[in-house]
């Protein structure tokens, strides 16, 4: 059975900083590129950041490459998220994704929310 289940998530002061997590199971990690992808309250989904299967090279939005960092450890079939200088309109819940045509994976989310 595949699996993605993400944690990490949770409360945070603007400014503060969050890890997400992604543990993977059921398939072939190293064989998949991998994603996070955010929905905030009320908005569809936004692309956050994509590495390649083999670790690479990484991508990420516009507005997070300055803070966020993606990456992935094949030993433990663990993607992460590193998010700096939370600001409240990074509240959301972010998913992680793998992707190898034609198969698409998705978690079930984790909850980020940046308040004082």
């Amino acid at each position: 059975e595949v699996q993605l289940v993400e944690s990490g998530g949770g409360l945070v002061q603007p400014g503060g900083s969050l890890r997400l997590s992604c543990a993977a199971s059921g398939f072939t990690f190293d064989d998949y590129a991998m994603s996070w992808v955010r929905q905030a309250p009320g908005k569809g989904l936004e692309w956050v950041s994509s590495i390649t299967w083999n670790g690479d090279s990484t991508y990420y939005a516009e507005s997070m490459k300055d803070r966020f960092t993606i990456s992935r450890d094949g030993a433990k079939n663990t993607l992460y998220l590193q998010m700096n200088s939370l600001q409240p309109e990074d509240t959301a819940v972010y998913y992680c994704n793998a992707y190898r045509w034609p198969s698409h994976y998705w978690g079930q989310g984790t909850q980020v929310t940046v308040s004082s």
